[in-house]
């Protein structure tokens, strides 16, 4: 399914047409829609990952679909270091492919990027390319010292334009049970400003957070109203977390949740919905009208599941995809064929 360049053309030109209207990410209103990157995406956004080095391993991919040599910018915030961030920039040849080993990380000529984690390192990836017209994808693998295995699709933003493109409530959602004997879960969230500066993606511990109010539906649609939690670049022992939850008026935030009693954090975190045993439905996360978020913020989130042991799955989490939306299916994902 090949992005045409006159789509690319119209779509601009309703950005154009109307005032470059991007919804505020988190907002009541709607929110940036989580672009899975099986292909690329249309107009050169940046793209997200999670990596964890806390007894695991952990892979970032990314590949250069554009026709010439690009330069891209890694951006690595480590959020068990204050949300610190190391960065470098890399350059690939058309349809260039390269992983980075997070553990030690080289460029894509296999010369130090000059980036050295810590042991016990986690937080996000941002791949940043240079111009709105350079498209690329990628994916991520964690492997865990138990034996089990995240791995998923890297994850862009797309804005929806206005806030009257469709009728729908908007919430973000993901699906969890106990098959294969689920018992651990990790619910991540990112949190960023600067996603359509074309330059680097910022995150302002105390500025830059999404507020949610949590509820579990069962199998039978029964709802459990559980908290609200906030989503920040932060741990329990950042020093600006009480500054955090002053500003969010939340009285827990974090980067990674567990589900519940039943499902708790794989590494012994906050969990989004305590007391609750609920072992098979799904989560909603509505967001909080006092999220601290602007015009060029965005929320990526993603969800794993495991048993402990040698089975584990990890996926973003849901929200309306623009490809399909009868309106952009056409201008942001091509034609079917």
């Amino acid at each position: 399914m090949k992005f045409k360049f006159f789509q690319i053309i119209i779509l601009l030109f309703i950005l154009f047409i109307t005032g470059h209207n991007y919804a505020i990410s988190g907002a009541s209103n709607r929110d940036f829609t989580l672009y899975e990157t099986d292909n690329p995406l249309p107009l050169g956004d940046p793209i997200f990952y999670f990596f964890d080095l806390r007894d695991r391993e952990s892979f970032v991919q990314v590949t250069n679909m554009d026709s010439g040599n690009v330069t891209l910018h890694v951006q690595i915030f480590d959020v068990s270091n204050n949300c610190n961030e190391n960065n470098f920039f890399d350059v690939y040849t058309p349809n260039d492919t390269h992983v980075y080993e997070m553990r030690n990380i080289l460029t894509n000529d296999s010369n130090p990027s000059g980036v050295i984690l810590p042991d016990g390192a986690y937080g996000f990836v941002s791949i940043l390319p240079p111009d709105t017209f350079t498209p690329i994808f990628g994916n991520m693998r964690i492997l865990d010292e138990n034996g089990y295995e995240y791995r998923t699709n890297a994850v862009g933003v797309f804005s929806t334009i206005g806030t009257n493109i469709t009728e729908v409530e908007f919430y973000y959602s993901f699906n969890f049970n106990l098959e294969e004997g689920v018992t651990f879960s990790d619910v991540v969230g990112i949190t960023v400003s600067g996603v359509f500066n074309e330059d680097e993606i910022t995150v302002n511990v105390t500025e830059d957070f999404n507020s949610f109010d949590i509820d579990i539906i069962d199998n039978n649609e029964t709802l459990f109203s559980c908290r609200d939690i906030v989503f920040g670049c932060t741990d329990q022992n950042n020093p600006l977390l009480e500054q955090l939850l002053e500003e969010s008026g939340a009285n827990v935030a974090s980067f990674e949740y567990g589900i519940n009693e039943t499902i708790p954090h794989s590494k012994g975190g906050e969990v989004l919905c305590p007391g609750n045993v609920i072992g098979e439905g799904h989560v909603k996360l509505v967001p909080e009208p006092n999220n601290n978020s602007g015009s060029q913020d965005a929320f990526i989130g993603f969800v794993g599941l495991n048993n402990g042991n040698e089975r584990g799955s990890f996926d973003s989490l849901w929200h309306e995809n623009l490809c399909d939306d009868p309106i952009f299916s056409f201008l942001v994902c091509g034609d079917s064929a």
